[in-house]
């Protein structure tokens, strides 16, 4: 993959940027609240960036695919290689909290691939961005940094980013088989991904179903541009453009120093919970 194959990246920032004075806006307001799910609200918020985001991708780039949370996937998507993964507001209940560990996601996958990603913060106007094989980098109001994961290899004394809102009880189970002692609380999964390719933490795990390719296509763009890696839980790579896109098979996000031995000593605590590879949930 070259760059040249790839959207111009500025533009997809500017694009994403234009988004957060809707989030803004609804951050001041009292919340128009709904459920998807007996633990997935939607808020006006996610549905009114939800809506400008497709429709600024889809004339910016109007050959590619489009699969957002807050529409509906009516699989023509699958017809074309380039794909573009959109989470209006990942970390809604952040939103809801007013916490400001919520973003704005949007990724291009490209032949079920992630190549390229930008996650905005927008309350601290942070944003993260990265393109596969190319690199990652932070931009804030103090200026634009290159980003790098950390050099730690050893599981023991590797920083672990969990979920604000999501905590899995297996979680506990594998930092203690890791040997892992440190934790660091966020919310987003763009935004805990964005503190492993900054080397402000080493890992992330999601071991459970729920995440779906809107969730990890951005942040895996932007961690593999910053030298990490992330894989599901068995460490086979993820695809996109899927007909299903849940991702059935969790998350392991890391700083890529030793992603497969951390892989192996997941195995048996996930197998000791029920959860083999074959099943994927």
């Amino acid at each position: 993959m070259t760059i040249r194959n790839i959207a111009p990246l500025p533009q997809v920032e500017s694009i994403v940027r234009a988004a957060g004075p809707i989030v803004r806006t609804y951050h001041d307001r009292t919340d128009d609240i709904a459920w998807k799910g007996a633990d997935d609200p939607v808020t006006a918020a996610d549905r009114a960036v939800n809506q400008f985001l497709v429709a600024a991708l889809r004339q910016a780039f109007p050959g590619d695919g489009i699969l957002a949370e807050e529409s509906q996937d009516d699989h023509a998507r699958l017809d074309v290689e380039r794909v573009w993964c959109i989470d209006p507001l990942d970390g809604t209940k952040e939103f809801i909290a007013r916490n400001g560990e919520f973003s704005i996601m949007v990724g291009l996958a490209v032949a079920g691939e992630a190549v390229l990603g930008v996650v905005y913060q927008p309350i601290q106007d942070l944003m993260y961005s990265g393109i596969r094989g190319v690199g990652a980098w932070m931009t804030t109001p103090a200026g634009r940094q290159t980003l790098t994961v950390s050099t730690i290899a050893d599981p023991a004394s590797m920083r672990l980013v969990v979920s604000r809102s999501h905590r899995n009880p297996i979680t506990d189970a594998l930092k203690e088989a890791l040997g892992m002692t440190q934790e660091r609380i966020s919310g987003s999964v763009g935004l805990k991904c964005g503190l492993i390719a900054r080397g402000e933490a080493d890992l992330y795990l999601h071991p459970a179903p729920g995440l779906k390719e809107w969730d990890t296509c951005a942040p895996e763009a932007i961690l593999v541009g910053a030298g990490g890696r992330l894989t599901d839980c068995w460490g086979r790579p993820l695809r996109y453009n899927r007909p299903d896109v849940a991702r059935h098979a969790g998350l392991v996000a890391s700083n890529g120093r030793c992603h497969e031995h951390i892989i192996a000593r997941m195995a048996p605590v996930l197998a000791a919970a029920g959860l083999e590879p074959e099943r994927a949930w």
